[in-house]
This record gives structure tokens, C-alpha cells and sequence, in this order.
């Protein structure tokens, strides 16, 4: 007689732990891939869904009964019609009223009508995200005012032409928005209709408003915004970047009610010293403030703000070409628990700045340093060498970002010093850093957690350095590879063949005897009872992390080295975006390529001089099911088949022509 599955031993309490500990959604997807007790689990707690295909939201809904966001961005042509059809029938409504969040970005095809009735299936709906939605305007946002209890609406760039003609989010608009007493967030960035008057609106309404974006709202000034903070002192955060080119002075002295104020984008604006006095006296608790190309940024003004807000986390000086050394001396001073630092273009900054902020910003995650001229050898800019990278990559071991920009100092040797101190790197930029080569590329094949790497304009590497990384770094997610011209197919072949999508997979399950267990080699066999393992396929990333926990949590009634066996599997490249613009690649390459990145959604093919038009044809159909994005070059519009070009767009992906 068959003993019970192991995992059966477990109560639901137990393997929730389990599923509590993975570090990410697609170690959750590993679980659920690879084990059925974990998916019925997953099944009837999980709270967040995307979808691809609406017509299978009625049954997505009676699968996870405590889903609480849903995100219908990626489906292509949401519209009023397919809504009402879906929720409109029977019970199916009831299907949404644990609803608390709708992701609604870019559904072009929705309307007032639309909302209306997700509105009412949803009633206890708290967020909504039309961010991008052509059409919204002023009826739909009347839509989404029915929805008493929203606390969060994000709208920006809610502006473009439809078939009806201009749809725009105006004063009606927010007057609409106004009328809602819980709401705590309005993000309204880009909306060029919304103005002065529309603000008044909002400084009589939303009483609960705590967060606030208006930025690249041309229309709005200092005087409108005064509006709002004069009705919302307890405002925390507020986004007023690119809108106007001077602060007033009445919008200063308004800022010293704003107590509780902990993020402030003024990007764009004209400043003084005494504007820093200002903000640095009356907001303490300052965490984040955003001086993007702001003229009269002075190390004075810096000196004033940082030294009376210690808790600054956040700094973005981009184009601030005025400050020297001292502010940055300030910063690393005051600011022990800097997260962030931008100074791109700020060429007076020299080596003595740089290593103070190396030696005293421990915990710094994102650091962008691009075109800062004025550094040598002992800061990260165009001049560094592998000894200024060192001591970067030896005291920051946080960094999460690094942004190399155009840094022609750099080479295989500062690459080596990275990999080594920076294991937690996430997302770097070496675009035209020429002094790297292959053996760079297999240095940084060592940093596992890279997801984000830019390499364009780098004529010294070849196949053989994409081939590395493709093997090291697992977690790719976005890949630049633009005017690589020396990759040749063997290097993408590579690339396709660690991105494969099905991989052999450890599958437990108890019976009488001996383990038997495959991963690409022969079968073996463990004096262990009641125990066999089976080779099966399914999309997941190496799962050593998750039966390590389960081992644990099972009190070691399996022996690690079986434990190992299970985690033979191994990670799968997750490469969502992709450019190769001129680059070398073939007809055979690219369908190869494209065919095999499962999770592909936005791919750069622009001036591939080596695929032909039925290459480009072959390759676009391998993945036209999942792209969201391509770019092509102009003329392969006249040279494409109409099939194709309609399929794509049926599809909901947006094609970019160059």
C-alpha cells in the first residue's frame, strides 16, 4: 500500500509559511509549477491576477476566490461591450466584489460605460490606474466618482484622440474626483488640460489627500498648487515636476504648513538659497526631494537643506552643474541613510567628493554618475579605472543600480572589482564604455541577481562574452544590446538556449522502496523508503532556496542530498525586453532567438542589415502571441505582410516605426 504524499503531512498553515519566504512572484511560480499542493493552495489565497485574455476572466475569478487586484493592462482591446458580456450575466458580478484594485492602464477601448459597470461590480473598490487610457475624460472620470470608498486614482497622460474626438481630463474632471472623501492619492502626470482652476477644484475637495502628482501639467502654476496645500496641510507628498519655471512666493511660504511633508519634486523650477531654508526649517521629515534641472542649485543651498533634514534618503541633482565637492561632502555627511543619489552631468564634482560619499553612504542602492567630466580615477564617471571602481564596489556592497554611462575608463578589471563587491547589483548601464571585452562580460556573469543591463555600443565583445552572461545571469529581464556589431549567431543562440522555457523538473511523490530520480543524466537510485522522484517539465527557476525551506519545515524527513536532487533544475532566463538594434544577427538567429524568449513583450529590431523580410515575417509570428512592443525600421511597413501587421495589433501590440 502507497504511503500519502509527504507534502499531504503538512497543514495549509505550514506550506503558507513556505510560500511567506520566497523572495519573489516568480519563485511562487517555480512552486506552483512544479507541485499541485502548493497551487491548490495558491489557488485559494491568492489576492493578484494579470491577465492576457479576458474572455477567461469568469473563470480566473471562480479559481481564486480572495483575489483583491486585478490587472487587465496587457489585455488588447478591453472595450464597454466585452466588460458588460463578461460581468453583466447571472452571478458573475458577485465574482469581483472582493475587488479592492483595477489596473486599467492603456485600455484604450473603455469608456464611461465600461467603468460604470466595474464600478458597480466592484464595491469595495479602493484603487484604479487608467493611466494611459485614450478617451478618458470627463465622463469617465464622473464613472469612476461612484466608487465612494477609492483611496488611490492614477490618471496620467489621460489625453489622446479617439474616433469620437478629443477626450480630455479637464476641471469637470476633477471636480468629479473631488467629490470622493477617502481618497489619499491622485496622480494626474502629464495631463496638459488640467490647470489652475481644476486645482481649486481639488483644494475644496478629497479631504483624506495625502499624495499628489501633477507633474508635466503645463497648464498648472505655483498659484494653483497654492490652492491645494491651503485645503490639504497634511499633504506627505507632492510631484510638481516640469510644471512651472519659478517658484512663487507665496507657494514658499505655504510649504511651512505642509508639516508632514516627506517628498517634494520640483523639477524644472528656478530655486535660491533661501528656498532650501525654507523647506529644510519647516520639513523635517524629508526623505526624497527632486532638483532635476533646476537653475540656482548652489552648494550653499544643498549645505542648508541636507544638514537640517538628516533623514534624506533621496536626491536627484541631474543638471545641477553648479554644485561642487562641498555639497557632496555635505550629503555624505548628514545623510548616513542615503538610498539614492543622482548627479548626472554635474562636472564640477572631483575625486575628493566621490570618496567621501563611498566611504559614508554605506547603505547607497542607486548611484548615477553619467557624464560627470569632471571626475578622475577615484569616482565613478568618464575617466574611472578598475582602482575607482574598486573602492566603490568594496564600501557600497547595497548598490542596486549603477548607471556607467560613457565611463571610457572602464574596463574588464573594473568589472572584476564589481562582481566581486556588488552581488546584489540589479540594474547597470556600461552603454559605450569601449574598454570592456568579453572577459568583462564573464566577470559580470557573476552577478546572479542582474536583471537590467545596457551594453550598447560595445564593439569589443563578441559571441563568446554573450554566451557567459547568458549563462551567469538568469534573472535578465531587459537586454541592450544596440550596436554590438560584433555578436555574431553563435552568441544568440546561446542566449535562446538558456532562455528556454521547459526545463527538466524534480516531481515528489511517495511510494514503496527506492528513489529514482532524472535531470538530464541516468537514472540513479537511493536505499530510501517510500520515496520517488519523476523527471516532468514546467516553466520555473532553480528551486534550491524553496526546498531548503521545505526541508525545514518538514523537519528533515528527506536527506539533503536528496533535497539536492530536487533542486536540480535550473533557472531560466525571464528576458521580457530585448533590443538588437543593428546588430549582426541572421534570419535563422533572430527566429531562433525571439521564438525561445518566452516572456518576450517589447523587442527593438531596427537596421538589422543581415535578416531579410521573411526573417523578420517567421520571427514576428514565433512571437506575436506575447509582444506588447516592437520597433521596425519604416520601410519594413511596405514590405511586411498585411496578415502579420494585423495580427500583432489584434493582439494589443503597438508597433513603433523608425
Amino acid at each position: 500500500m502507497e504511503s500519502p504524499p509527504i507534502l499531504s503531512l503538512l497543514t495549509d498553515d505550514l506550506l503558507l509559511q513556505v510560500l511567506s519566504h520566497l523572495p519573489d512572484d516568480s519563485d511562487r511560480k517555480s512552486l506552483r509549477s512544479a507541485c499541485r499542493a502548493f497551487l491548490r493552495l495558491d489557488s485559494l489565497h491568492r489576492t493578484q491576477l494579470r491577465i492576457l485574455r479576458p474572455e477567461f476572466l469568469p473563470g480566473l475569478l471562480r479559481k481564486y476566490p480572495k483575489l483583491e487586484t486585478l490587472d487587465l493592462s496587457v489585455c488588447p482591446r478591453v472595450d464597454d461591450a466585452t466588460v458588460s458580456a463578461l460581468l453583466s450575466r447571472g452571478r458573475r458580478g458577485e465574482w469581483m466584489r472582493g475587488i479592492k484594485r483595477l489596473v486599467l492602464s492603456r485600455a484604450a477601448g473603455l469608456r464611461s460605460g465600461g467603468l460604470e459597470v466595474l464600478v458597480r461590480a466592484c464595491p469595495g473598490l479602493e484603487a484604479v490606474d487608467v493611466s494611459y487610457c485614450c478617451g478618458f475624460g470627463d465622463r469617465e472620470a464622473a464613472a469612476l466618482s461612484g466608487a465612494a470608498g477609492l483611496r488611490d486614482v492614477r490618471m496620467d497622460k489621460c489625453l489622446d484622440l479617439s474616433d469620437v474626438g478629443l477626450a480630455k481630463v479637464t476641471s469637470d474632471s476633477i471636480q468629479a474626483i473631488g467629490t470622493l472623501q477617502k481618497l489619499e492619492v491622485l496622480a494626474m502626470a502629464g495631463c496638459g488640460l488640467v490647470d489652475d482652476n481644476a486645482l481649486r477644484f481639488l483644494g475644496h475637495g478629497c479631504p483624506s489627500l495625502q499624495v499628489l502628482d501633477v507633474s508635466r501639467c503645463d497648464k498648472v502654476s505655483s498659484f494653483g498648487l497654492v490652492s491645494v496645500i491651503r485645503g490639504h496641510i497634511g499633504l506627505r507628498q507632492l510631484d510638481a515636476g516640469y510644471c512651472f519655471l519659478e517658484l512663487s512666493t507665496t507657494l514658499l511660504h505655504r510649504l511651512k504648513e505642509l508639516k508632514n511633508l516627506n517628498r517634494i519634486r520640483i523639477d524644472g523650477a528656478r530655486v535660491s538659497d533661501s528656498t532650501f531654508q525654507i523647506i529644510g526649517t519647516n520639513c523635517k521629515f524629508l526623505v526624497e526631494i527632486g532638483l532635476s534641472k533646476c537653475k540656482g542649485v548652489t552648494d550653499k543651498g544643498l549645505v542648508e537643506l541636507v544638514s537640517a533634514c538628516p533623514n534624506m534618503k533621496i536626491l536627484n541633482l541631474t543638471c545641477c552643474d553648479s554644485i561642487t565637492d562641498a555639497a557632496v561632502s555635505a550629503i555624505a555627511e548628514y545623510c548616513r541613510s542615503l538610498l539614492s543619489l543622482k548627479v548626472e552631468s554635474c562636472n564640477l564634482l572631483t575625486e575628493k567628493s566621490l570618496h567621501l560619499l563611498g566611504s559614508s553612504s554605506l547603505l547607497l542602492k542607486d548611484l548615477d554618475l553619467t557624464d560627470c567630466s569632471g571626475v578622475n580615477d577615484a569616482g565613478l564617471c568618464t575617466n574611472i579605472s578598475a582602482k575607482g571602481l574598486s573602492h566603490i564596489a568594496s564600501n557600497c556592497s547595497k548598490i542596486r543600480e549603477l548607471d556607467l554611462y560613457r565611463c571610457t575608463g572602464i574596463g574588464d578589471d573594473g568589472l572584476a572589482a564589481l562582481s566581486s563587491g556588488c552581488k546584489k547589483l540589479k540594474q547597470l548601464n556600461l552603454s559605450y564604455c569601449n574598454e570592456v571585452t568579453d572577459r568583462g562580460l564573464q566577470y559580470l556573469s557573476q552577478v546572479e541577481e542582474l536583471s537590467d543591463l545596457e551594453l550598447r555600443g560595445l564593439v569589443n565583445i563578441t559571441d563568446k562574452g554573450l554566451t557567459a552572461l547568458a549563462a551567469g545571469c538568469k534573472r535578465l529581464s531587459a537586454l541592450d544590446l544596440k550596436h554590438c556589431e560584433n555578436i555574431n549567431d553563435s552568441g544568440f543562440w546561446s542566449l535562446a538556449y538558456y532562455s528556454r522555457s521547459l526545463l527538466q523538473v524534480c516531481f515528489l511523490s511517495f511510494s514503496a522502496g527506492f528513489l529514482v530520480y532524472s535531470s538530464g543524466m541516468n537514472a540513479q537510485s537511493y536505499g530510501y523508503a517510500n520515496a520517488k522522484i519523476y523527471s516532468g517539465l514546467a516553466a520555473a527557476y532553480s528551486a534550491v532556496s524553496i526546498f531548503d525551506m521545505f526541508c525545514f519545515y518538514t523537519q528533515l524527513l528527506l536527506p539533503l542530498e536528496i533535497i539536492k536532487v530536487l533542486a536540480a533544475s535550473t533557472e531560466l532566463n525571464v528576458l521580457a525586453q530585448i533590443n538588437l538594434s543593428h546588430c549582426g544577427i541572421s534570419d535563422v538567429g533572430l527566429c531562433m532567438l525571439v521564438g525561445n524568449l518566452s516572456r518576450l513583450q517589447d523587442a527593438k529590431l531596427v537596421n538589422l542589415t543581415n535578416v531579410s523580410v521573411q526573417g523578420f515575417e517567421l520571427a514576428l509570428r514565433a512571437c506575436c502571441v506575447r509582444l506588447k512592443k516592437v520597433k521596425l525600421l519604416a520601410s519594413l511597413g511596405f514590405l511586411l505582410s498585411p496578415e502579420i501587421l494585423d495580427t500583432l495589433r489584434a493582439r494589443g501590440c503597438r508597433i513603433r516605426w523608425d
